[in-house]
């Protein structure tokens, strides 16, 4: 005993330690630890890793700090401790501490750092270890280099990875399951099936995992055939009675919209578990079997399964899709019972259900009670806003996300960019822009196009256009945002060339892409080219019309006054006339002064009970111009008897970062007495260049012609124009809003105000984007 060092009492007292350790009673553990008369590196080794599995790094730490004799266990020990925290900086800044110590690490401290580095930062450091490893000698490891291979997969290092695979002259099931797996999550589906066959090639036998990760590679290829092989490799293999490995084939078969097979295979699997229930049901609902899904869920919920488990995202997106409120409450309602709500990814579907099925306040009720709320959760909430047109508040919660320290994500910028884009602030365009480019999202092509659909809505197609240009990848999204960017702000000449340039770059074009034309079709008045891309898009493209491709078609027949190719039009379309579109026709009927159409037409929409009162103030405005007031009359008490309200004009400019807010003849502006002479001074300028009040766009019984002159003079864009010239610098473009179509005689007039002023203005109207230049209009005066 003495010549070998072995010293009893030590022994015994470490015996004991032991069993306090084991048993988790690390108060007595350290009484005993500290009354100890002599205590050797186990003793030692043996409290710390006590520390470490009860998740007491802290404890662990100050022992490990107050050790001098520290051996390759202790080091590893504390490095595992780091390593479970996930905190992979301290886990390397000790490993470089026990090797600077003179400390040799051993195989197990090399596995050890390396479970724990999985970043892309760490790829300096995993060669570095590499290098050790080989220096060491551990390079004929299996258990190392496996390690190691994983580590570098994970840090999507697959070259140095697949380099190591190669020069292994051992290899095992796991080697060849981390590479798999690695090749797999990149991507390289074919390249993981290749690697899945060698292994059969080498006679190494596959685990239930092997197989889990193949099948993830079928899915990514949809390769039905190589999948079923494989079912049948498991079948040979008798792994078919592991219930991970069905579970695999059950989400390969589903993932596929073969859900058929994998129900043939649920019901023949000797062994069920809630994952078994789970993935059919997510199949089924993941191929609109709406009813069998719901089935298989009742039959769920008569198993013995962990309830919590349950499939609650995919039965509450279920809801979501088929617009059931109530049976999304009946969800909720199981959701508490089973303390599932606690989830993040369920409580951000219950979100989203509440949301889309139109009950924002318990939507928001969830989210203010969301203590752990992610990028998901925040971004569900400000889609909500949006959806509801409540972008203030949108904006609001995106710099609130930004505040709690989340990042957005392109879902996130998809949504503020809309907010944006509804409000028309270019101002926050282009903030937001600078969000994008910094967070390196600009090469994101859904956040590209998004930024693009902004600018656009912000009537900037300068910016819009860049955007387009600059982007390194586009798809189908991104160019029907900016061909809906050139309809929308009325060029169709750049609109067909976009058009044809989309067909040259191989891609298809989609029904928003035709309705996007048929737009700018409408805005133009080319009811030939209309017809003639209404026709390609059947004919040519095999795309069924939607009931807004007819809406178009309507329209642009009815505003070039063809009303009998109207009527043709809406006698062969499989949809019955909807408001817009018998608003459209009313509209044009105003503009054509059709008065006996124009009645038919409104007394549909009366008979709709409608509660916009567009259509009443269209047909008050058709009797007005015909000076028929006892129509109006009529028409005025309809409206208040059905508690139909007009919607006032309003017109919005943003000057200094500031929303100013302009209703007609609105007198309560700070500065109006500015605003009136400049009004005073543009229409004594605009007389000198032959203008004259157009007093049909007033529609109230008055004879003085100079009392209407003088109300249209100060109707809502005019103000905010006015307000604008006089805080602005000379030369800058002016950008406004309106929430009404501009009447003919302001058009004229702001034509006349951008020759005099100099400048280009930019008005949005609720139809289109109006661009005056030097007296022009891009819409040439059609619209």
């Amino acid at each position: 005993m003495i010549k070998t060092g072995f010293n009893p009492n030590i022994c015994k007292s470490n015996s004991i330690l032991e069993d306090y350790v084991k048993a988790g009673n690390l108060y007595q553990a350290r009484l005993l630890f500290d009354e100890m008369p002599e205590r050797n590196a186990f003793s030692t080794n043996l409290l710390i890793s006590g520390y470490v599995k009860a998740g007491d790094i802290f404890s662990a730490r100050k022992l490990f700090d107050r050790t001098l004799d520290r051996n390759a266990v202790t080091w590893t020990i504390l490095i595992g401790g780091y390593a479970r925290c996930n905190e992979t900086g301290e886990v390397f800044k000790l490993f470089s501490e026990m090797r600077k110590s003179g400390v040799v690490p051993d195989h197990v401290t090399i596995v050890t750092v390396l479970a724990a580095r999985n970043d892309h930062a760490a790829m300096n450091q995993e060669t570095q270890i590499h290098g050790l490893v080989v220096k060491l000698g551990h390079k004929w490891s299996v258990v190392v280099c496996n390690t190691l291979v994983d580590s570098y997969c994970k840090s999507h290092c697959l070259d140095s990875a697949s380099r190591l695979f190669e020069e292994m002259e051992k290899r095992d099931c796991v080697t060849y399951n981390t590479m798999i797996t690695g090749y797999g999550k990149e991507g390289y589906n074919v390249k993981a099936v290749e690697i899945f066959v060698e292994m059969q090639h080498y006679g190494i036998k596959p685990s239930d995992f092997t197989f889990a990760s193949v099948l993830g590679s079928c899915v990514g290829l949809n390769e039905l055939n190589v999948g079923q092989q494989v079912h049948c490799f498991i079948l040979k293999t008798n792994f078919v009675q592991n219930v991970f490995v069905s579970n695999a084939l059950l989400d390969f078969y589903s993932k596929l919209g073969k859900v058929i097979y994998g129900k043939r295979l649920f019901d023949e699997m000797p062994y069920l578990d809630g994952v078994s229930y789970n993935v059919i049901i997510t199949g089924y609902a993941r191929n609109g079997q709406y009813k069998e899904c719901l089935d298989v869920f009742r039959k769920l919920q008569f198993t013995g399964f962990d309830r919590k488990q349950f499939p609650f995202t995919t039965l509450l997106s279920t809801a979501t899709t088929l617009h059931e409120l109530q049976m999304g409450k009946q969800i909720h309602a199981q959701v508490v019972v089973t303390s599932a709500e606690s989830e993040t990814e369920v409580k951000n579907s219950l979100i989203g259900m509440y949301v889309k099925c139109g009950t924002l306040g318990e939507a928001k009720m969830i989210f203010k009670n969301h203590s752990n709320r992610n990028t998901v959760s925040w971004t569900s909430m400000i889609s909500s806003y949006v959806q509801k047109e409540l972008n203030e508040e949108a904006l609001n919660l995106f710099i609130d996300m930004c505040r709690a320290g989340l990042n957005a994500d392109q879902s996130t910028l998809a949504s503020i960019l809309k907010a944006a884009a509804n409000i028309g602030s270019l101002d926050l365009g282009k903030q937001l822009h600078s969000y994008i480019i910094r967070s390196g999202f600009m090469s994101n092509v859904f956040a590209g196009s998004a930024l693009l659909d902004a600018y656009a809505n912000c009537g900037s197609i300068k910016e819009a256009t860049q955007t387009f240009d600059e982007m390194p990848e586009r798809n189908i999204v991104t160019w029907n945002a900016m061909i809906a960017a050139y309809a929308r702000n009325g060029d169709a000449e750049a609109t067909f060339k976009s058009f044809k340039a989309l067909e040259k770059s191989g891609l298809q074009p989609d029904q928003v892409t035709f309705l996007s034309i048929l737009s700018a079709c409408s805005h133009r008045g080319l009811v030939t080219e209309g017809l003639q891309y209404f026709d390609c898009m059947s004919r040519i493209y095999k795309l069924d019309p939607l009931r807004k491709h007819y809406t178009c078609m309507v329209d642009i027949l009815a505003r070039n006054g063809l009303f009998e190719e109207v009527e043709k039009v809406m006698a062969e379309m499989p949809y019955e006339p909807d408001e817009v579109t018998l608003t459209s026709i009313l509209s044009s009927c105003k503009v054509h002064k059709n008065k006996e159409l124009g009645i038919k037409i409104a007394n549909q929409l009366f008979k709709m009970d409608l509660k916009d009162g567009g259509a009443y103030v269209m047909l008050s405005n058709l009797y007005a111009e015909a000076g028929n007031w006892d129509e109006v009359a009529k028409v005025k008490k309809a409206m208040k008897d059905r508690g139909v309200k007009k919607v006032p004009a309003k017109s919005w400019v943003d000057i200094k970062q500031t929303t100013h807010t302009f209703l007609s003849n609105d007198q309560t502006h700070p500065r109006f007495s500015e605003i009136r002479q400049k009004l005073d001074y543009l229409a004594k300028e605009m007389g000198k260049h032959g203008y004259r009040a157009d007093t049909s766009c007033y529609h109230h019984n008055v004879e003085e012609e100079d009392i209407k002159a003088e109300s249209i003079m100060y109707h809502s864009e005019r103000l905010a124009i006015a307000y604008a010239l006089i805080s602005t610098p000379p030369g800058s473009t002016i950008h406004v809003k309106k929430n009404l179509r501009a009447c003919a005689d302001c058009h004229a007039a702001i034509k006349l105000i951008s020759k005099i002023e100099r400048r280009e203005i930019v008005v949005r109207d609720s139809s289109r984007y109006h661009h005056f230049r030097d007296g022009f209009c891009s819409c040439g005066d059609y619209w």
